[in-house]
């Protein structure tokens, strides 16, 4: 695969880094045995090196299907960080502004909303700073049968119907709820007359990367599958509620590939990226407290600020941990307790080793 060879030569001229690797190697191989987990792939990526990038195992639960260094995993809610990057850029361009109100692109929706919810921005509703009740792929109502029509089509009823909804009682500043994204994914549809998936595919040709969307397996069984809490494979499907909660969570990529979004952001906090400033890059990743635009933050034992979130979207777990000069990646297609505790446990293991 070309998307590889950059790496292969680099690992040709660093040798040191080779041996250094196949320990770390066998330690997440083993990880990944003994905690149950089919696929694992992992990198530790600086703004311009990869110091490791492995893929192990197979695709699939009892079968000779073998990892591929270019599989796809569904990332789920670090997709909301690409959904912030795309929100970020129309900004830029003048095309919406973070303090635009929802209802300012929607007043069709103003009468059969409740009023509380009025006020919301861009802002408001991709840092959590909402009253939206919690929603994922679990919830039971709505049912399928209540919107009709394209994907675009039914988020929009979907919309409409939770902003019908009680907003929550709880006095948090952050309530965490999936619903704001899909909502501020109408609002970016609205300000750039494209559809998300297009503004994800057009974010994808800009930074050469492969974006997905669903399981990997849907539209090739030869991509991996992911493996519920009892591993059993999921087999190909849409499923209507993340395709709801697509901004949210419904993206898939390769590790390759999403080691150069990461690589993007570690560029940024150098000053070295052309489409956002330090500052701005900053911004995304800590301009709020506890959560800001797509990212969870807070400081470490050593004093480090890092950024970081978690995609659980049913059937693979994946976790993004990124500091200032370094950041750690970890992708699964299995999400059980066993193998968040694997990750965690190979995550302690890769910071200890690269970390300053």
């Amino acid at each position: 695969s070309s998307l590889i060879k950059p790496l292969t030569i680099l690992l040709f001229f660093h040798t040191s880094l080779i041996t250094y690797g196949q320990s770390l190697e066998h330690f997440a191989d083993s990880i990944r045995q003994k905690y149950d987990i089919p696929e694992l792939a992992f990198a530790i990526v600086s703004a311009d090196s990869i110091y490791e990038m492995k893929t192990l195992g197979f695709q699939r639960i009892n079968t000779q299907y073998i990892a591929q260094s270019d599989d796809k995993f569904r990332i789920g809610s670090n997709t909301k960080a690409i959904t912030c990057f795309i929100a970020a850029e129309l900004v830029k361009k003048g095309k919406i502004n973070w303090d635009t109100k929802f209802f300012e692109l929607f007043p069709d929706l103003i009468q059969s909303s409740n009023k509380k919810y009025l006020h919301l921005t861009l802002l408001n509703l991709l840092t959590f700073r909402t009253k939206l009740f919690k929603y994922t792929y679990t919830n039971t109502k709505p049912s399928k049968d209540q919107f009709n029509g394209t994907e675009e089509e039914q988020r929009y009823q979907f919309t409409k119907w939770f902003f019908q909804q009680k907003p929550v009682c709880n006095k948090d500043s952050i309530n965490f709820s999936n619903l704001g994204y899909v909502a501020a994914g109408l609002m970016l549809e609205k300000a750039s007359g494209k559809q998300y998936k297009q503004l994800v595919a057009e974010l994808g040709q800009e930074l050469n990367i492969d974006f997905g969307f669903g399981q990997p397996n849907y539209t090739d069984t030869l991509q991996p599958w992911g493996h519920n809490e009892e591993l059993t494979p999921e087999l190909p499907n849409d499923n209507y509620k993340l395709n709801w909660l697509l901004p949210a969570g419904n993206i898939n990529v390769s590790l390759p590939d999403y080691s150069k979004f990461i690589q993007l952001q570690l560029k940024g906090f150098d000053g070295k990226s052309s489409i956002f400033t330090k500052e701005e890059f900053m911004y995304l990743h800590y301009g709020l407290p506890e959560f800001a635009l797509g990212w969870f933050w807070e400081i470490d034992e050593k004093n480090q600020k890092y950024s970081f979130n978690t995609g659980n979207p049913g059937t693979f777990l994946s976790k993004v941990f990124v500091f200032n000069d370094i950041a750690f990646i970890i992708l699964t297609n299995s999400q059980t307790d066993k193998t968040d505790i694997g990750i965690n446990i190979l995550y302690e293991k890769l910071k200890n080793k690269y970390s300053k």
